[in-house]
């Protein structure tokens, strides 16, 4: 999308929620974002930011799959604080961008899309095994998120 094709104000949560869907089926890559051959949760968000801005606004190291744990570090939170708008946990929309703490005492790093809140709320992820899919936001899921973001307005 070239800057003359961006939406006044950001992208709507239809328009996030069908680039998230336009991914459903790609395979799980560890550290890949290309849109049917492959990506990760991360490369799921940029290929999606790709979708909706055109550039990325940085690169992205390498990362494994203990990325940030042997020092604690938030590495995936604090990216996420610098190009993406924090929004209260509460606060559900279409589009929001979700981050995960799979297990007490780790560090957050998993990410997925909410295209659908409320009773029925479900989000799109990259998933280890899985591939890119759609899944329903359960209490299992919905208990390990630690922050929800918006994409910023461009």
């Amino acid at each position: 999308m070239t800057g003359a094709e961006r939406e006044v104000g950001g992208p709507t949560g239809e328009r996030i929620v069908a680039a998230a869907r336009g991914w459903i089926g790609t395979p799980y890559l560890h550290q890949a974002s290309c849109r049917g051959a492959g990506c990760d949760c991360l490369g799921l968000l940029r290929g999606v930011w790709r979708d909706l801005f055109g550039d990325e606004p940085a690169s992205v190291p390498a990362y494994t799959p203990d990325w940030s744990e042997p020092g604690g570090q938030e590495r995936l939170w604090e990216a996420a604080n610098r190009y993406l708008r924090p929004k209260p946990l509460h606060a559900a929309a279409r589009g929001d961008v979700l981050l995960f703490r799979m297990g007490a005492g780790h560090v957050a790093k998993h990410l997925g899309l909410a295209t659908e809140t409320g009773p029925a709320a479900r989000f799109v992820h990259a998933y280890m095994g899985h591939g890119v899919v759609e899944s329903s936001l359960s209490r299992p899921w919905e208990r390990r998120i630690v922050a929800r973001f918006q994409f910023p307005e461009m």
